[in-house]
């Protein structure tokens, strides 16, 4: 099979387009021929070293496709199913190897690559605005890179939990995208200070909570921006690694809250999974979470997809083909 593989971290140029032998299952496993592949800047991370593995190793987290095999002892899934896939590496390639625990039923009406498109990205804005900091009527919420794709679906989704959503992109594009998927107020970080002009929009009151995926640019300035007893979430950091914060600077501040989540850690058993999973797939099967799909790119073109991602040109999913 075809597969993209990192034999050393480093640019665009370590995705290594190459045959691999077959996989095959073994007990609690099964085989899943990949129909879609999401791209996500984890990915990037995994790429360039930031994140460290045992090398050569084959990309991707997130993808959906169909069962066409199955090791000793597997019930939870049978040849014919169509499954998306999340937190099992190799997800880059035209076969993958997963255990069977980890794979979600595609409920009917959505499709493989709408799950691909989904599952990572949605159930990262699910956990965020539903378990880390419960979002709902009467709080107020800025999302970084709100047109991004896990920005676009978080918009979403805080605008189905009530909340007052404060979004930053880089362009006018991005922030019309941005209104669109619920957005009460968008900030063009580009042409004014996020910071002065979040201060404008909630009347000096600040914020309940920040998530933060940028990182470093954003980091450091949104304390100033929270309520006492306020949230800044930071999961990502596209824009480098943050520095380190002293205890003492979250006193000072009025007592805030910081948290650096993952979403391995809110599906950690096979319910949590499903669960969350299951919400986010129903609000795309019903039509209240509406998918952007940026671009697709035949997988053996994966740099290209990571080059629209690291350079910030994508709105919304990017998917490979194998």
């Amino acid at each position: 099979m075809k597969a993209i593989r990192v034999h050393q971290p480093g640019s665009r140029e370590a995705l290594i387009y190459e045959d691999v032998p077959d996989p095959t299952p073994g007990p609690g496993e099964a085989l899943v021929r990949i129909e879609a592949a999401g791209v996500n800047f984890v990915d990037v991370y995994w790429r360039t070293g930031a994140y460290q593995q045992p090398l050569p190793v084959t990309l991707g987290q997130e993808a959906a496709g169909t069962v066409v095999g199955l090791g000793h002892g597997v019930t939870e899934v049978k040849a014919g199913d169509r499954v998306g896939l999340y937190g099992s590496y190799g997800s880059y390639a035209e076969l993958t190897v997963v255990p069977a625990q980890r794979l979600i039923p595609i409920p009917d009406g959505v499709s493989t690559r709408d799950a691909a498109a989904a599952l990572l990205q949605g159930m990262t804005a699910h956990y965020l605005a539903t378990d880390t900091f419960p979002l709902g009527s009467g709080h107020t919420c800025l999302i970084q890179a709100a047109a991004g794709g896990v920005g676009l679906l978080f918009c979403q989704i805080a605008h189905l939990r009530g909340a007052r959503v404060i979004g930053t992109t880089s362009t006018e594009a991005k922030a019309h995208e941005a209104r669109e998927a619920g957005a009460d107020e968008v900030i063009l970080y580009t042409e004014k200070d996020y910071v002065e002009e979040t201060r404008r929009l909630t009347d000096g009151k600040g914020l309940d909570v920040i998530y933060d995926s940028v990182g470093k640019t954003t980091f450091l300035p949104g304390f100033d921006l929270l309520k006492p007893r306020g949230m800044m979430v930071l999961f990502g950091q596209s824009s480098g690694a943050v520095d380190p914060v002293p205890p003492s600077l979250l006193q000072s501040k009025g007592s805030i809250y910081l948290t650096r989540p993952t979403l391995q850690s809110y599906v950690i058993t096979r319910d949590e999974l499903l669960n969350r999973a299951a919400e986010v797939l129903g609000w795309v099967q019903t039509g209240q979470l509406k998918l952007k799909v940026h671009a697709e790119y035949p997988l053996a073109d994966a740099a290209r997809a990571h080059a629209a991602l690291e350079n910030r040109e994508s709105t919304g999913k990017l998917l490979l083909i194998p």
